[in-house]
């Protein structure tokens, strides 16, 4: 998957977890990233990791819930990299997760933070990148969504509402502007074993999540970064509009 090779990519929270990792893979296939988060000393950590293996990446601060500061950020890519080729929109708020209840528990507070960070953010950013993309003749938006988007779990409606509405925005961006070389996609994952996860989950939750997969371990960050690459190189450019359920086959999403 070396047709990366120079194409510059944005990855909007990228200093930990599932960005981490696609940063680094995505650096390992010739691009060059730019990695934004809210926490810029970790993105900075994983962008110094990526320049000492020999690739390029620089890292910036920016706040999802902000759009003067999406917009910031975006303008800072064009003034750093000159250009842009693709967008992994991965930046969400896992805090306010924790208290995401169920329809009767959850105040207007849980659903204005999420759906503003999780969905609006992640619109922000699409409106924000695609007029560069499209001034370049095409280029690939991949999001980040989750299984909860569509697997119908008793809590976390909020987040699952995002979610889904995630993979709405990408349909809407694939027919409105297929035809001009844009592709957006989702990418939903499973349980995926972040360091964070490894460290405070406990493992009875762990072992009832593998009981679950039809595969012989949870998923990894890598796993999820290995689609994302490949949706945003040109291996990939007869994919358009989808949700890939990246998940080990612990749900067969439609």
């Amino acid at each position: 998957m070396k047709n990366l090779e120079d194409n510059v990519i944005l990855v909007c929270g990228g200093a930990t977890g599932i960005g981490a990792a696609t940063a680094q893979r995505l650096a390992e296939e010739g691009a060059r990233v730019v990695i934004g988060d809210l926490n810029l000393e970790a993105a900075q950590s994983t962008a110094q990791s990526i320049v000492e293996s020999g690739a390029q990446a620089i890292a910036l601060h920016f706040d999802q819930s902000d759009e003067n500061s999406i917009n910031a950020l975006v303008q800072q890519t064009l003034d750093q990299c000159g250009q842009l080729h693709g967008v992994f929109a991965n930046a969400a708020d896992l805090g306010v997760v924790l208290e995401d209840g169920d329809i009767l528990s959850n105040d207007l507070r849980i659903w204005e933070r999420t759906l503003s960070v999780n969905l609006v953010g992640t619109a922000q950013v699409i409106r924000a990148t695609l007029p560069h993309l499209l001034a370049a003749g095409g280029g690939s938006i991949v999001c980040t969504s989750s299984a909860a988007s569509t697997v119908g779990e008793p809590e976390r409606p909020a987040y699952a509402a995002s979610k889904a509405g995630i993979n709405a925005l990408c349909r809407h961006v694939c027919s409105r502007w297929g035809k001009k070389g844009i592709r957006c996609n989702a990418v939903a994952p499973g349980l995926v074993l972040t360091p964070q996860l490894q460290e405070t989950a406990p493992e009875q939750l762990l072992e009832h999540a593998l009981r679950g997969v039809k595969s012989p371990r949870l998923g990894a960050p890598g796993d999820i970064a290995a689609v994302v690459a490949f949706l945003l190189s040109d291996d990939g450019a007869w994919v358009n509009g989808q949700t890939w359920h990246v998940n080990g086959g612990i749900y067969f999403g439609q």
